[in-house]
């Protein structure tokens, strides 16, 4: 959406400290100049008078000092998956879309604070599976990197992503034989390109020890052919709220069936620090907690893929319509709509009177669940009294 005017969505939660138990519904459906310095004083008599030098003792061109004009100043544009101002060669960056593992065995995770957007959704076995989205990052680990499947896809292809991982569902994989030249994603698979973009660890046993990073995964874009700068942004972006407009506290709990995930949201920092299973997520690759600055958790029906791998118990979903969906920014949870009108395009969130809602310029994450899913939300406090409801 290019030339669109952003502004800046506040909106409020519930009553402050309340606590709310939602059972999920639906069908689908970011001085001056250095002074030179002073000319060399021109020896022989005092000067007469207040002007410059006499034409005798003016001071030889080669003792001038240097002209010196200012630096220009830097030319900073917004970075499409997360509207932070960056150089206009990181912005024009090919988004790279990475499947990583989430069985406990694969924890910690690297890569997520490098992201710009991530997305988790149910895979076979009640585990879920992460898609991390690159843009402007520069991770120094990735993985464990892991197989594909078709939502997935749906959701790469709104950037029409290098898509990365390690082989995949049937339906997966023959979406990528037929639409993996760039109509919806540019295939990478591991077992294609790796080990030159793509290496296993032996830290780790397989299936957990796929790893690479950004070095490589910039290369691999550009073995691919996937060198075009994005087309986007496709989501609104603004500035952080004030502080003295940032509530205190608040929690997000999303609760999968093999494991739960939580977010704290922190006034200071304006972002949600992420934990699982109780546990802070720190990024194995930097040693830090992961916090995003905006969190997305939307209702999507699963069904079972028959693939004819019933063992598997693989998933397909209905990640194309519209859907329930809860938008947190700024400290403040809203309750509004998902809607994907067609296989590559963008997913695009709205508040409850269908206004595209406006995220804080920041990493995003997207919590996929489907209907009947356990999601409590703990309004912030008013900085203002430290009780009550948050600001409006």
């Amino acid at each position: 959406m290019r030339g669109r005017t952003v502004g800046l969505v506040i909106v409020a939660l519930a009553a402050a400290g309340a606590f709310a138990l939602v059972t999920l519904a639906g069908t689908g459906a970011l001085g001056p100049a250095p002074r030179p310095p002073a000319a060399p004083t021109a020896s022989g008599p005092a000067l007469a008078g207040a002007g410059a030098p006499s034409a005798a003792t003016e001071v030889p061109s080669s003792l001038a000092p240097p002209s010196s004009a200012p630096s220009p100043t830097p030319v900073l544009v917004p970075a499409p998956l997360t509207g932070r101002l960056v150089a206009p060669a990181l912005a024009a960056r090919h988004p790279i879309a990475v499947m990583v593992d989430d069985q406990a065995d694969a924890r910690p995770q690297s890569g997520f604070n490098q992201a710009s957007v991530v997305w988790q959704a149910p895979a076979e076995g009640g585990i879920p599976r992460y898609m991390l989205i690159f843009g402007e990052g520069n991770p120094p680990s990735v993985g464990p990197v892991r197989s594909s499947r078709q939502y997935f896809i749906t959701w790469a292809a709104e950037w029409h992503a290098v898509y990365v991982h390690v082989g995949g569902s049937p339906q997966a994989l023959a979406t990528l034989a037929t639409s993996g030249q760039g109509q919806l994603v540019y295939n990478a698979d591991e077992f294609r390109w790796g080990p030159t973009f793509l290496w296993r660890i032996t830290q780790r046993v397989a299936p957990h020890n796929v790893y690479t990073d950004g070095k490589h995964l910039r290369e691999l874009a550009a073995r691919v052919g996937a060198t075009s700068p994005p087309s986007g942004p496709i989501w609104l972006f603004g500035p952080a709220a004030p502080m003295a407009d940032r509530p205190a506290g608040g929690t997000i709990t999303v609760t999968y069936p093999a494991n739960q995930i939580g977010y704290r949201y922190d006034r200071a920092s304006n972002t949600y620090l992420r934990s699982v299973e109780g546990a802070p997520q720190v990024d194995a690759g930097d040693g830090r907690q992961v916090a995003p600055a905006n969190v997305v958790v939307m209702t999507v029906v699963f069904g079972p893929l028959n693939d004819g791998h019933p063992n598997k118990k693989r998933l397909e979903a209905q990640n194309v319509g519209s859907g329930p969906a809860w938008i947190a920014t700024n400290g403040v949870t809203i309750q509004g709509t998902w809607r994907k009108d067609s296989i590559d395009a963008p997913t695009r969130f709205y508040d409850a009177a269908g206004h595209e809602v406006v995220l804080t310029a920041g990493q995003t994450f997207i919590q996929v669940v489907p209907p009947g899913t356990p999601l409590q939300i703990v309004a912030g406090r008013s900085p203002a009294t430290g009780s009550g409801p948050a600001p409006r």
